[in-house]
């Protein structure tokens, strides 16, 4: 049923907006109803990352603010499937965690190539197939050959296990669980807890090839020399970490230190790498520091927390540890410090589309998709006023050119009468013409000046004989008076029902403004509560809420537009009437008179 009200409205509003829809192009799969478009944008203006980079792992925040169709997947989200750009291709990815009774996910996708300075890689989600058969999700596969290690720090219970096909697993861990942190879960340590990997083949520096570490952290303060993470065998150790207020990369000796301060009680993404006698510190994707450094080959166990050679133990909380046996790029650890945070520049979140029999998605369907139960509360109630106000100004008109029809055609009658107000009004009311001018202002207000001259001329003796007859000055105004009450009762008459084009008119925009100011108060918080407050995770939601207010404005500009159009119509007709009144009081005033 909610399908079916959406697409109704929507279908409504996209005739009504011409060009509002796009074309959805091709459609991976039949079986699946919905995808969700996204776009990596490494322009200046979104994750600025300049050159191209490969492999990268992308996550993707889904909350109400962003995705408002949990309800339409199955309930783990194994129905999910991620398609390249191409709309062909498969992607590897998987859920960090997938819970759609609060309605919220963390999505990581296998990006084979991030173009730079483009907004050229795009990416379907495609979801809501109850039927899906097994084999979504790759965990191991949504990292490549070189990344060999991943702690999302997610485990319910138990020690924090390596998402990658190496199974670099930790032995040890005293450090306390986050269930809620940067992403998904995450650890803490307060100043003496350690998370213990041990040593493996594929866990070890090769001059050859280099290593990259890399980390999530939020301090409150400075460090005493703490270790983040560091890769040790013996007296060689290469260790990311923080010394006072500054992040800091060491290799056998060699140090590089980033030039400005961590911000405390902020999530900074930390990144060290080593490769071609380099070291480079990393500060949220940006080189921060570097420096010379001979590379040898370690092989010892991989530690996170703890203190660094000379230095105290880490305080703080850390989230998304990663190792990989390469020197990754620059543009590698931009892209991919600038889709993990809370301001994730580099995902753009796009239209929902739906498989139809004319394929096609449009904006309009993406603000239905994140209307909030008081938007859409709004939204019916100015509906159901804009149909009223319709209806009105419809019948309306109608009756208002019913009114100048009989009222043009009784001024012709009138004009050609021989001043014989008894027999013109007889004629009229027991005629033929009675229901052509059952609605004429002109002839129901003469019809009454008629009935009252009748009244006082009635079995007056010179009338009987064939005489003139005179009215003295106090019964002619007697007459107008009753063709005045008559005139007032006419105009109230031909109002009737306008003042609920005016309560429309003004009441509309409030009570869209009304809708959008809760909206809004309810995107606002989702997004809080789900930690995502990119522009890209507001936008939706904002859309969505400003459809209020574009549905009481939608009420008031045709009512107003009506309102005005018959208003002046109205206003015409009583002067008519009021001339007509002050030419028939004439007619009489001579005919009568002494």
């Amino acid at each position: 049923m909610q399908r079916l009200v959406r697409l109704v409205v929507g279908m409504c509003i996209a005739m009504a907006v011409p060009g509002i829809a796009l074309s959805a192009g091709s459609w991976w799969n039949g079986d699946w109803k919905f995808r969700k478009e996204l776009t990596l944008d490494t322009s200046p203006t979104g994750a600025d990352v300049a050159g191209t980079a490969q492999d990268v792992p992308v996550l993707v925040r889904l909350s109400i603010a962003n995705f408002n169709y949990f309800n339409d997947t199955k309930p783990d989200g194994s129905d999910f499937r991620v398609i390249d750009g191409d709309d062909k291709t498969p992607l590897k990815f998987h859920f960090e965690r997938f819970d759609q009774t609060n309605q919220m996910a963390y999505l990581w996708i296998h990006a084979p190539k991030v173009t730079g300075a483009s907004k050229a890689d795009k990416i379907f989600a495609y979801y809501g197939n109850s039927s899906a058969p097994a084999g979504g999700p790759d965990v191991a596969g949504t990292y490549d050959v070189a990344q060999v290690l991943t702690l999302h720090f997610g485990e319910a219970q138990g020690l924090p296990q390596d998402a990658t096909a190496y199974k670099n697993n930790a032995s040890a861990s005293t450090a306390e669980a986050v269930p809620a942190s940067l992403i998904a879960g995450g650890v803490k340590f307060n100043g003496g807890q350690l998370v213990t990997v041990p040593a493996t083949a594929s866990l070890r520096l090769l001059p050859a090839q280099g290593l990259t570490l890399t980390a999530w952290v939020k301090v409150d303060g400075p460090q005493a020399k703490a270790t983040v993470v560091a890769l040790a065998d013996g007296a060689k150790e290469a260790v990311l970490g923080i010394d006072g207020a500054r992040a800091f990369a060491s290799l056998n000796g060699a140090t590089a230190t980033a030039g400005t301060d961590l911000a405390p009680g902020q999530w900074h993404h930390l990144a060290l790498t080593a490769g071609g006698g380099t070291l480079t510190v990393y500060v949220d994707g940006a080189a921060a520091g570097n420096t010379t450094a001979t590379l040898t080959e370690i092989g010892g166990s991989l530690t996170v927390g703890g203190a660094a050679r000379g230095g105290g133990f880490l305080t703080g909380e850390v989230d998304e540890v990663g190792a990989a046996k390469v020197a990754r790029s620059a543009d590698w650890v931009k892209a991919s410090a600038k889709s993990q945070g809370t301001e994730a520049p580099l995902v753009v979140y796009g239209a929902d589309g739906q498989k139809e029999g004319s394929g096609g998605t449009s904006y309009f369907g993406t603000i239905i998709n994140h209307l909030t139960l008081d938007s859409w509360v709004v939204i019916i109630i100015c509906i159901g006023m804009l149909i009223v106000g319709l209806i009105i100004m419809v019948m309306k008109a109608f009756f208002l050119s019913t009114v100048e029809k009989g009222n043009r055609g009784f001024l012709k009658l009138f004009h050609e009468s021989a001043g014989d107000e008894a027999a013109l009004d007889k004629s009229v009311s027991g005629g033929p013409q009675a229901a052509q001018f059952a609605n004429s202002t002109l002839y129901r207000a003469f019809h009454v000046g008629a009935s009252e001259i009748g009244k006082r001329i009635h079995g007056r003796p010179e009338a009987k004989g064939g005489g003139s007859v005179e009215l003295s000055e106090q019964s002619i105004e007697a007459v107008r008076a009753s063709m005045d009450a008559t005139l007032v009762r006419e105009g109230q008459r031909l109002s009737a029902q306008m003042v609920l084009l005016t309560i429309a008119i003004a009441g509309g925009p409030f009570l869209g403004l009304l809708g959008t100011v809760i909206g809004v108060m309810i995107t606002f918080a989702a997004i809080a509560a789900s930690g995502d407050v990119n522009v890209n995770a507001i936008a939706p939601g904002v859309s969505a809420a400003l459809a209020a207010t574009v549905a009481g404005l939608a009420v008031a500009i045709p009512c107003l537009f009506g309102y005005n159009w018959l208003n002046s119509r109205i206003k015409a007709i009583n002067a008519d009437t009021r001339v007509f009144a002050d030419e028939f009081i004439a007619r009489i005033a001579e005919k009568y008179s002494n």
